[in-house]
């Protein structure tokens, strides 16, 4: 009977071991919540983006002042359909979209604005620095702020510059990541205008 008392005793006894038990599936659910939101994040930068031969997403745009488009301050993607479009997202502080500004702004002057529209969308970036930028560049076709980053988001861009070749019908024809070359550029807008 003396041996059955100790035996006893230790059933009743909680193990040493049962607060680390309690301590590792804490650890194992603070696991599973982050490597959760790293497969929702995951998830996310995964998600489709347009590419060659998918509809550009439409989204409506709010013109910085004196850049407006038919003399209207918000204009569609949707209003621009049998044109070719250019779009390009650009920040004032990207330093590769200092490298192709000046190629953009002349070549929307070299196309007639009833064939091709050159649309620049500024990506988290403040007004009054995307204004100077503009005046620095002498950039006279249509610009817009992105607010709460709603553009770039349904583009899915993977930073600045990036631009989209839209064709008549509203195709993306072409991304380029990374600032555009002349020889990319021309390419491309003449392309789309022999379609």
């Amino acid at each position: 009977m003396s041996d059955m008392s100790p035996t006893t005793n230790q059933a009743t006894t909680p193990p040493a071991g049962q607060k680390v038990r309690w301590g590792n599936i804490v650890i194992w659910v603070v696991i599973a919540i982050v490597l959760g939101g790293l497969g929702w994040g995951m998830v996310n930068l995964n998600a489709a983006r347009p590419d060659a031969g998918q509809t550009a997403p439409d989204f409506e745009m709010q013109f910085f002042n004196g850049y407006e488009w038919e003399t209207r301050p918000v204009a569609s993607l949707e209003d621009l359909k049998g044109k070719v479009v250019v779009l390009n997202f650009w920040a004032s502080w990207c330093v590769e979209c200092r490298l192709e500004a000046d190629l953009l702004e002349q070549a929307s002057r070299q196309f007639p604005g009833d064939e091709v529209v050159f649309i620049g969308i500024a990506y988290v970036d403040s007004e009054p620095k995307s204004l100077a930028y503009l005046r620095e560049f002498n950039i006279t076709y249509p610009n817009a702020p992105d607010l709460r980053s709603a553009i770039s988001d349904s583009y899915e861009i993977t930073g600045v510059p990036e631009t989209f070749f839209i064709d008549k019908n509203g195709q993306v024809s072409h991304v380029q990541i990374g600032p555009v070359s002349p020889d990319l550029l021309y390419g491309q807008i003449n392309q789309l205008l022999s379609q």
